[in-house]
Formats: structure tokens, sequence, C-alpha cells
């Protein structure tokens, strides 16, 4: 089997780990950015009777238009803007990489930032090119970046607006000079639209080469798995021609066209986690120990004493909360725990989880 794998399995493909998603059975789950809000009674009970309408012995809609619709109309998305759904904003990464891929070609992030833009990269054949972020406060180096891009000439740049890990939004005239600069295509990925009021949804057509991605599983329909990719009709044509046929399958689109003709609700519940955000934060900015930084997303990125996350997280993890430990995972992430904001008693249990931690007197 051994030799099987080397002839076969590409070199670069053999070098990486699987992405990995820990069990969470029995926790406080507050690792992976989800809404922690479930659906009320009265929409499950129409949800269930829309399920029942679905034909499953058929495919699906392969272009979602019924979908794509409720979309335009909960998101603001004008009809001159072409619209392109994914399974999950991974699989339009991959479309992306896959329609521009080629011998010497390139994908450019910010780092650190959402793992997948580096992994879907090797995936697809494609160099990486990582620029990195301030060291004080993760803003964007504009002279960093634009040098990076005069001699990589990307066909993709990816900019996390707000970004992930570390939940900030970059200057945005920054972001208007990257996008006037690059030779190819720039992604604004807008994960975390609901946690924030600033977009660059509004100025698609200001650039050719500029789309926005986003996603619904922020606002609360995570288990739907559906990204989308917002920008101008003949491009989206082009990337298209790399999308799986009926990717989006029938029960995700019946669903998300219920919830997004709800989205006031959706809406109500990220509103509620916004004011959240801020009192965790103001409680963190309080405990000695905890260093957390400004977030316009849906969690909070803290930097821990050195040598303390890895300990911190296991006690929070016995304490019965799970959060992300990003310590390890990039040279700027050193002693930093990734926080989701979740309902007011569960973010209680995490703080309290994390003083009670923080004033222990830690590993012997």
């Amino acid at each position: 089997m051994a030799d099987l794998i080397e002839r076969w399995v590409r070199p670069e493909i053999r070098a990486i780990d699987a992405y990995h998603v820990p069990p969470a059975q029995g926790l406080i789950k507050l690792d992976a950015m989800e809404n922690p809000y479930p659906w009320p009674a009265a929409i499950r009970e129409a949800w269930l009777e829309a399920l029942r309408e679905v034909e499953v012995n058929r495919y699906p809609d392969p272009q979602g238009r019924e979908l794509q619709a409720a979309l335009r109309a909960a998101m603001g998305i004008p009809p001159h803007l072409g619209l392109l759904l994914g399974n999950g904003s991974d699989e339009l990464i991959q479309m992306l990489a896959l329609t521009v891929g080629g011998q010497g070609r390139r994908i450019l992030a910010l780092e650190p930032s959402f793992v997948m833009y580096r992994m879907i990269a090797r995936y697809a054949g494609l160099d990486y090119v990582g620029v990195p972020l301030s060291r004080t406060d993760f803003s964007l180096d504009l002279p960093a970046v634009l040098d990076a891009i005069e001699a990589a000439a990307p066909a993709l740049v990816f900019i996390a607006y707000p970004n992930n890990p570390t939940g900030n939004l970059f200057d945005s005239e920054a972001i208007e000079r990257i996008i006037a600069a690059a030779p190819g295509l720039v992604v604004v990925d807008e994960a975390y639209a609901p946690f924030t009021d600033a977009s660059f949804m509004p100025r698609l057509g200001d650039w050719p080469n500029l789309l926005v991605m986003r996603t619904v599983s922020k606002m609360g329909l995570a288990g739907l798995r559906l990204g989308y990719l917002a920008g101008p009709p003949a491009l989206l044509a082009e990337l298209d021609k790399t999308r799986l046929p009926y990717n989006i399958n029938a029960l995700t689109q019946a669903s998300a066209t219920l919830a997004l003709r709800h989205h006031d609700l959706f809406d109500e519940q990220c509103r509620r986690i916004r004011d959240e955000r801020r009192a965790v934060y103001r409680a963190l900015s309080g405990l000695a120990g905890a260093q957390p930084f400004p977030s316009e997303a849906n969690f909070i990125l803290v930097r821990l004493p050195s040598g303390r996350a890895g300990e911190v997280f296991e006690s929070l993890k016995a304490d019965g909360v799970l959060v992300k430990n990003l310590d390890g995972t990039h040279p700027q992430l050193a002693d930093c725990l990734r926080l989701t904001v979740g309902q007011p008693e569960e973010n209680r249990a995490l703080l309290a989880g994390m003083t009670a931690a923080l004033h222990s007197t830690g590993p012997a």
C-alpha cells in the first residue's frame, strides 16, 4: 500500500493533513462560528411542510432558480449581476481555482486567514503566496501586498472581509488599491457579512475583476452548506463551467428558499449576537492575562500568556466548553484561542471557564 500511495498520490497531497473537525458531543460548541440560536417552532413547521413537497426521486433544479431569486431579494443583489451557487464557500473557492488554474499560476491571500485558500490552491496544483498581516494588530500591510502582486502576478487574490480568524476589517481604501493593482480576479470573501455593516457588494461593477463571495452558514443555516458568488455575468458564466452538475441538492434548495423568506428573523438573531460580542469583548478586556482583538465577526480572537493557550483550551474543554485552539497553526497566532460568540448563558460559561483557567497557577 505504501508503494501504491507513494507512486500515485501527488507529493503535495501526501504532505498535508486532511481538514480536521473535532467531536463536540456534550460540549458547549463555540469553535466553529455558528449561529447558536435554533429556528423558532413556527418556521420549523413551515420548513417541514416545504420538505414534504420535495420530489427527492428527481434531480434538483441545476441552477437553483427559485433559491437564486430568494437570495437576490434577501441580500439585495441587483438583477444585472451574475449569481453562482456553491456547496458552501469551499466549493466556490475550488471552482475559482480550477477555472484560472494552470502551470505557474498563483493564488495570493493575506495571512493568517481562512485556511482553505491555501489548501485548495494545493489541491488544484496552483502555487500559493501568503502575505503576512501586521504582527501587532493584524492590519493589512498595503506596500507588502502590492509588492507581492507585482512579483507574483496572481491569478486569484482572496481577501476575507472581516478576516477569519482575526475578526478585523481591513482598510477599504487599501482593498480598492489591491483590486486596481491585481492582474487577475479579486474575491472579497464576506462570510461574516451578517455581523458587520461594511461590504463590497455595492461596489460590484466598479472594477471588472471584483467578485464578492458569501455564505448563509453564519446567519444560521450552516447545516445546509450553501455559498454564493456575485459579480459580472460573463465572468460567472465561465466559472459555472467548473461547477459539478446538481451541486445544490433539492433539500438545501427548499430549506434555504424558505429560510430566506424569513431573513428578518435571522437578522434579529445576528443583532443579538453582535450585542453579545460587545459584552464578551468587554469582559475579556478586563480579564488579566487575556488580550482580545476587536472583531466585526461572530467570534473573538484572544491572545493568552506565553505557553498557556493549550492549557486554557483543555481546561475549558474539561468544563464543557469547546473553542478553537490556534496556537501552532500560524506563527502570528501563537498563544491564541478563537472564541465563537454564543447565547448569553453559553458566553457566561465560557468567561467563567476562562477566568478560572487564567487564575490557576498553570502547569508545574
